[in-house]
């Protein structure tokens, strides 16, 4: 009976069915394990839990939700009520960063302002695969439709605020406005840093967003067609609804914070969760940071993307971030024995 209540457990996370199972494992930790726990500014990583929990729907969640909400005291609070759970299958860990670009940009088009954000056209949501970004950008299927955003004036930040998937506008009288992920065209995401390295031009150590930027600037022709390599395109929307002084929306349709949001495989990590990290590099990050986002290249259990900030000097951070450590996940302890059943 407990094995096949374990089972029931188990079908209904939301990872199951996406890997088989003897390739994944679970292994119980305590918070004595994680380094530098006790030093972690907790309250903090609780707030940001805090304001996604609610959209958490498992039973297991929601009174935890309802409980962070009376603000309990912050490390008693994940002591208490969670578990680490290190989830593995295989794949080494690798974080990245990514950012909320700010471009230069108009709502209506001019000589200067000539590359256009799109909308998504009613029968691109229809279909799971649309165009590639070579017939798109080549093709009059955009063309005269009113489904501009607005215009921008250097294709390859926009390239980059593609990848981003989100950002704002900055209006030539000062005002910004704000745009969003808004669907995209279906293909797979290729990396064009990849690219880069499988031709040769650079080694992997050396390729971040600013050595790509570089090089597709140095060599406008050869550069707009590795950009084109990159079959996956990227449709926005405009949103006004949030205020400047907070960050963008993640996939949970909420705010996500600066240091402390993360995106995540939600095929091994419910959103909303809180995650411990442990990144090494130059500059080591030991902190409890909560899933609040997804990215069309994080895949895989070990592998997450933390949240710079907006602007130039975050863009810069996160173009370098690159680093190995590992991740692991605060679970309801029901659900983590459940997850890990010989640890009972």
């Amino acid at each position: 009976m407990i094995r096949a209540a374990i089972a029931a457990i188990l079908l209904a996370l939301p990872w199951a069915g996406s890997v088989a199972a003897s390739d994944v494992r679970y292994d119980i930790l305590s918070f004595a394990d994680l380094d530098g726990w006790t030093e972690d500014d907790h309250a903090s990583a609780l707030n940001v839990f805090a304001q996604t929990c609610r959209d958490m729907k498992d039973f297991d969640w929601r009174p935890l939700c309802a409980l962070a909400q009376q603000k309990p005291g912050a490390r008693d609070f994940f002591e208490l009520f969670f578990r680490p759970v290190l989830i593995t299958e295989g794949k080494p860990a690798l974080f990245t960063g990514y950012f909320e670009p700010e471009l230069d940009g108009a709502l209506r088009a001019s000589e200067r302002y000539r590359y256009p954000l799109y909308q998504q056209p009613p029968e691109a949501r229809e279909t799971d695969l649309w165009l590639t970004r070579r017939e798109i950008e080549a093709g009059p299927e955009m063309k005269n439709r009113g489904l501009e955003i607005a215009w921008v004036d250097d294709p390859v930040e926009l390239f980059f605020l593609q990848i981003q998937g989100s950002g704002r506008i900055r209006l030539p009288d000062g005002r910004m406005i704000r745009v969003g992920y808004g669907g995209a065209n279906g293909h797979e995401y290729s990396s064009i840093g990849a690219e880069l390295v499988r031709r040769g031009i650079y080694n992997l150590h050396q390729v971040s967003a600013q050595v790509i930027k570089s090089w597709v600037r140095r060599n406008p022709e050869a550069g707009a067609e590795l950009l084109l390599h990159n079959a996956s395109y990227v449709f926005f929307r405009r949103i006004d609804d949030i205020d400047p002084a907070h960050g963008p929306r993640g996939a949970m349709n909420r705010s996500i914070t600066t240091g402390r949001s993360i995106a995540v495989d939600p095929a091994f990590v419910p959103l909303g969760a809180p995650v411990w990290i442990e990144k090494a590099g130059s500059e080591p990050v030991h902190r409890l940071m909560v899933a609040q986002d997804t990215g069309s290249a994080i895949k895989g259990a070990q592998r997450a993307d933390l949240f710079m900030g907006t602007g130039d000097a975050a863009g810069r951070a996160a173009g370098t971030l690159r680093d190995e450590g590992r991740m692991l996940v605060l679970m309801p302890i029901q659900r983590a024995y459940a997850m890990a059943p010989d640890a009972m």
